[in-house]
């Protein structure tokens, strides 16, 4: 790897934790009248379209199955989500929302419209649009390289030069 490499790596590992900083910031207020936090909102948002395991929420969100249990069990406790049934599998439940959960997602969504209003005029619509290709790209990309490496292989820290 190129010193030039070690610093894109470095710079975009950088610059995406300080963008996820952001988006929670963000996510924080735009989930507070709602009577949600961003981390509820994230795993409520998760099993909208249909209901998912626990792992399965993980796995979606890219965060662990333990942090995602803690909410939702916080979530179901509150009325906002339910365990049902899992036709796949007798002990994995599957968390789905509740007439609650969708009402607090949709007291959300004006400001969520007008943030990515403000967002496609900042930069552009085809800017937005490409934004989004890009990170979904590259995550895509680093989902591919964890799957090709060596199972005993640790992964690399990125660090800053």
């Amino acid at each position: 790897m190129s010193r030039e490499q070690q610093d894109l790596l470095s710079r975009t590992a950088l610059g995406v934790f300080h963008l996820n900083g952001q988006f929670l910031s963000v996510a924080e207020e735009l989930a507070r009248p709602a009577g949600l936090t961003a981390a509820w909102w994230q795993v409520l948002g998760a099993v909208l379209p249909e209901p998912l395991s626990v792992a399965g929420v993980a796995r979606a969100m890219g965060i662990t199955r333990q942090s995602v249990q803690r909410v939702a069990d916080l979530l179901v406790d509150r009325g906002l989500a339910e365990y049902v049934p899992n036709p796949a599998h007798r002990r994995a439940k599957l968390l789905a929302p509740t007439p609650a959960g969708h009402a607090a997602i949709a007291r959300i969504d004006p400001g969520h419209a007008t943030l990515a209003a403000r967002l496609a005029e900042a930069l552009g619509e085809e800017e937005f649009a490409e934004t989004v290709r890009v990170l979904e790209r590259l995550s895509g990309a680093l989902e591919h390289l964890a799957a090709v490496s060596e199972p005993d292989a640790a992964p690399t820290a990125v660090t800053e030069p």
